[in-house]
């Protein structure tokens, strides 16, 4: 079975892997990470600058890294897919390895700003489930290896209320200021999340319509969230502060472990399914180096200590047996087939389009 081809349904593709599915994870594979070919580099100390999601990975394991092969590593962080590529498109230089979703691989490979290092035939290389090999922003796996995956719905904290009687995006953006409510400061999810709202369906978020983005803005001109920030939910809603948040469903993984009292909401016009990717950035100083930590990563052990921090499931095969039995178990990861059904691909989707994002976006955030 091929993975988001765009011949295939979302829907059967979703239903196939975005429960952690433990067909993907927990697949038998050689773990032997000797490199395969003499043209691979082998470590010779030195360093590489990693450009991440804030508390994304590990710190242990990136100092395991260092301890295993000698190089150390460099770690500075973004809150969005944009302000990465922001970034980059800015001119900055320095960066090794860097870490974009699905859509936004795209988009990079197409304005020149990732190697192609020909990702698959790593070491490693073997240890990526096929299910995530052919994806439509990369296919053959050339660019980038995959890193994390997931969906984005709402973390309600069910002591309160109004809270609880959350299940759908309009009810999310219809929450008052007592709610305490908590946002994504990320444009795609925030507009994509308003459309659905509004009536959209999944198949048209990409829409050239201006009529329905006129529409998204009305419903968000009335929402007047307590936080727009990306980074700092998980704490926000532990201790309370928020009691409903648009997150991402691994930090919600992370938010009920440390208080039980958060569940997870499939909203129920739809949510966004996405994965991460590691990738090299254009004109990375420390290419080798970039490349021996992103096969590091396909190590089916690296894979399960990412899974474990980070509470999202991965595309590395053997690594399902090395995971909490915890991360199994939470559905807003393992989801039920019929909530599985409601997450569609995050949309790609044309300048055209993603200017109209651009436009509702800055308009909202603008005017809170």
């Amino acid at each position: 079975m091929k993975f988001f081809t765009p011949k295939m349904g979302a829907a059967i593709a979703l239903a196939a892997v975005v429960s952690l599915g433990l067909s993907a994870c927990s697949s038998s594979a050689k773990t032997d990470t000797a490199a395969s070919s003499t043209e691979f580099p082998t470590a010779n100390g030195g360093e590489v600058n990693l450009y991440n999601w804030t508390n994304y990975i590990d710190p242990e394991q990136l100092k395991a890294f260092t301890a295993e092969t000698g190089i150390k590593v460099n770690l500075d962080t973004f809150d969005s897919n944009e302000t990465l590529l922001a970034k980059l498109q800015a001119g900055a230089t320095g960066y090794d390895v860097i870490v974009p979703s699905d859509y936004m691989v795209a988009q990079m490979v197409t304005l020149g700003l990732l190697e192609n290092v020909g990702v698959a035939s790593f070491p490693n290389g073997k240890n990526i489930d096929p299910n995530f090999m052919d994806v439509y922003w990369d296919k053959g796996r050339q660019y980038s290896a995959p890193y994390m995956y997931g969906t984005t719905g709402i973390a309600v904290n069910t002591t309160n209320a109004a809270a609880n009687k959350i299940t759908s995006w309009k009810d999310f953006f219809a929450a008052d200021s007592a709610t305490s409510v908590d946002v994504l400061k990320d444009q795609t999810e925030v507009v994509s999340a308003a459309l659905r709202a509004t009536g959209v369906a999944a198949a048209d978020l990409c829409t050239v319509d201006k009529s329905k983005y006129a529409a998204a803005q009305k419903l968000l001109e009335g929402f007047k969230p307590k936080v727009i920030d990306s980074d700092g939910g998980i704490e926000r809603m532990v201790k309370e502060s928020s009691m409903v948040r648009m997150a991402w469903n691994g930090s919600v993984h992370r938010m009920s472990t440390d208080n039980p009292k958060i569940k997870y909401v499939f909203p129920s016009e739809g949510l966004n399914f996405w994965a991460d990717n590691l990738a090299i950035a254009k004109g990375a100083p420390n290419l080798d180096n970039a490349k021996i930590f992103i096969n590091w990563m396909l190590n089916p052990k690296q894979g399960a200590v990412a899974t474990n921090f980070t509470g999202y499931a991965n595309a590395v095969l053997g690594s399902g047996d090395l995971l909490d039995p915890a991360i199994k178990a939470d559905p807003a990861i393992n989801a039920s087939p019929e909530n599985a059904k409601l997450a569609t691909p995050t949309p790609n989707c044309s300048t055209e389009a993603r200017d109209l994002y651009t436009e509702v976006f800055t308009s909202w955030t603008s005017s809170q």
